[in-house]
């Protein structure tokens, strides 16, 4: 897999995106209502309250949906993951032959380096 463009870390997401640095997959939830939610941001989706933190995930999930998606030679994996902790994120299956995932498959987070070193979560079978 070629290096993959780093993502834009705001001060919204800085947290998140030095804990995947230190190989931590994180999820936010809010003190007010108790939900997880995906994607990082300061106000809940469910309550609007200011009061998210992000908690450590367990790194696994199973594969929601994805698409190969073929370039030239190459080609990777698109995929909505559902995590155990409930959320459902966007990502990239990695170490994975697109003829060989399915629907509902558990996979875990690793750990790509993008193009500046950032860590992003992607995932693996397993």
């Amino acid at each position: 897999m070629s290096k993959i463009p780093s993502p834009a870390v705001t001060t919204e997401t800085a947290q998140f995106w030095a804990k995947a640095n230190e190989g931590q997959l994180s999820v936010p939830q809010c003190k007010s209502c108790g939900k997880f939610h995906w994607y990082p941001r300061a106000n809940c989706p469910f309550c609007t309250s200011d009061q998210v933190e992000l908690k450590p995930a367990s790194g696994k999930g199973t594969i929601y949906s994805y698409s190969v998606a073929r370039r030239g030679k190459d080609s990777y994996v698109i995929a909505y993951v559902t995590l155990d902790e409930g959320v459902t994120m966007m990502t990239n299956i990695v170490n994975a032959d697109g003829a060989n995932l399915a629907i509902g498959q558990p996979v875990r987070v690793a750990m790509v380096a993008s193009e500046d070193g950032q860590r992003v979560p992607m995932f693996e079978p397993g």
